[in-house]
């Protein structure tokens, strides 16, 4: 049986990051993987994540199962997070549930809204590779827009325009904040014509909010996610916590459906249940118990916020430094200053991305993105030195 199985490509960043752990280049440069990292290179364990686990090892006591739901009080304690203090029209129609990681809350409510009557999504291009991966393996058609105009702003003229021509059975894929490749985010103004659209049009909207507080803070980050959710009867919001409690390895997300009203939720969540059930039967417990134990502490949520505040401005700091270098070659700079999060998507070529690995042992995905973080004070001449060498 098994000899009937044909070889698929390898994976683009893990085949990147084999390649960078196997460069000995002393001044070698990753900017491929996407966590954070300090202006020395690490990716340390937040201070409140320690001091949560250490609690956990004194109190926890048991390693019973949960349940597919996950931990609902790691579910409940973000809701004020993501969706505000207190939001009358949505009382009573929001619930969640734990999911492995934001790729497990995004393969969920994609699966879930496919079971719903979803047969296309529209997702602004380019996106996270992994979600049309995703939307591959349950044969849910993907349909892609132009997320970015060519001077590093959001083309919401494109994402307007597939709402207004969208069909009955259509629901869009929006990114919440720090978009995934570009950084390139919506204004206010523009995520309020989006969510009036999305009202008058009726399609579903399915909320991926993977970097919340990695942009301009934890409440700005929820302005677009917010605006939609008022606007609308039902949507979907696939959230994960790896990025602003770095917990990557614990894979620490969470979905929610809103509802038309109450009563339908038992029945929305006896099929997500379902699927989570076929999918991964229950949810890793450690890191969702950690963050609960964080957002149930005033001094411990004081510290992480802290933590998050520390990592937003490095990454600002780095955004603003490549921006006053002006024109690097034929890439210009300048839009990143302006733009959010972990990432930007530069327009090179993937030979002159292989150039920059051959020649300047700098890594990055073939596709141009960067990770920000993955730059710092003392490496950042070079980077652009050699964006300059390659392009100019």
């Amino acid at each position: 049986m098994l000899e009937r199985l044909t070889s698929q490509p390898a994976d683009a960043l893990l085949a990147l990051i084999k390649a960078y752990a196997d460069d000995p280049s002393p001044d070698k440069i990753d900017l491929g993987v996407g966590v954070y990292r300090t202006g020395q290179g690490d990716t340390p364990v937040f201070q409140a994540i320690k001091r949560a686990e250490q609690i956990l090892v004194d109190t926890q006591d048991t390693k019973a199962y949960l349940g597919p739901e996950g931990d609902m009080g790691f579910v409940d304690a973000l809701k004020p997070y993501i969706f505000g203090k207190k939001d009358p029209s949505m009382d009573g129609r929001i619930q969640g549930m734990q999911a492995p990681g934001g790729t497990g809350a995004v393969r969920l409510a994609v699966a879930l809204a496919q079971r719903a009557g979803v047969d296309r999504l529209h997702i602004g291009t380019p996106s996270w590779p992994n979600h049309a991966q995703i939307l591959g393996d349950i044969a849910l058609e993907m349909i892609g827009f132009a997320h970015a105009n060519a001077d590093g702003t959001a083309n919401v003229g494109a994402l307007l325009d597939v709402i207004n021509s969208a069909g009955p059975s259509d629901a869009i894929l929006l990114h919440g904040s720090c978009h995934n490749p570009t950084g390139v985010d919506y204004t206010q103004a523009e995520w309020d014509a989006i969510a009036d659209a999305i009202a008058v049009k009726g399609i579903f909207p399915i909320i991926d909010c993977a970097y919340q507080g990695l942009g301009n803070g934890m409440e700005e980050d929820a302005y677009g996610l917010r605006r939609v959710l008022a606007a609308v009867p039902e949507a979907f919001v696939a959230y994960s916590c790896d990025k602003n409690f770095g917990v990557y390895r614990d894979r620490v997300g969470a979905f929610y459906a809103m509802a038309s009203e109450p009563s339908g939720l038992d029945t929305i969540f006896s099929n997500a249940n379902a699927l989570a059930r076929a999918s991964w039967s229950m949810p890793p417990d450690h890191g969702g118990a950690a963050v609960r134990m964080i957002l149930s502490d005033p001094e411990l949520t004081a510290l992480w916020l802290d933590e998050l505040e520390t990592m937003r401005n490095r990454m600002r700091q780095v955004r603003q430094v490549l921006a006053e270098a002006g024109t690097a070659g034929s890439v210009d700079l300048t839009p990143l200053a302006t733009q959010n999060g972990l990432f930007a998507t530069l327009p090179v070529s993937k030979e002159q991305v292989q150039q920059l690995r051959a020649d300047h042992a700098i890594y990055m995905a073939g596709s141009g993105r960067i990770n920000i973080a993955g730059l710092h004070m003392g490496n950042i001449d070079k980077f652009v030195g050699a964006l300059t060498a390659v392009t100019g």
